[in-house]
């Protein structure tokens, strides 16, 4: 695995321990709600991105790569959602928005190249 897949791995993992950290926050209400949806966006980053880097196919990983790219959106909204509701401060919601910010830049660049690679 090179350097840039190893750091992304590593960021998604960070972003998805912070969102179980802020989604216990949440109210109890939230349980089967914000907060079970919060959190499998979060995983789905991850889960879609390591199932992407896995395939053969360039079309399939591209897929998965997408996938995990709206799952981090999903996952943003979810958190924004929660600063609102003032389940969670904006320093918590500025700390996920950062580390989204780099994930999502490192996803694209990735979903780029692969995008340049099945037009040839």
């Amino acid at each position: 695995m090179s350097i840039f897949h190893s750091r992304l791995k590593k960021l998604i993992h960070e972003y998805i321990l912070l969102t179980y950290k802020s989604t216990q926050k949440y109210p109890i209400d939230e349980k089967f709600g914000l907060t079970s949806q919060d959190r499998r966006a979060a995983v789905s980053i991850m889960l879609n991105y390591i199932e992407g880097y896995a395939r053969v196919k360039l079309l399939v990983m591209l897929n998965f790569y997408e996938t995990a790219f709206g799952s981090l959106k999903e996952s943003i909204y979810c958190r924004y959602l929660a600063k609102e509701l003032k389940y969670i401060d904006d320093s918590e919601y500025n700390q996920a928005l950062k580390l989204k910010d780099e994930i999502g830049a490192m996803l694209y660049k990735t979903i780029e190249g692969l995008r340049n690679k099945t037009k040839k």
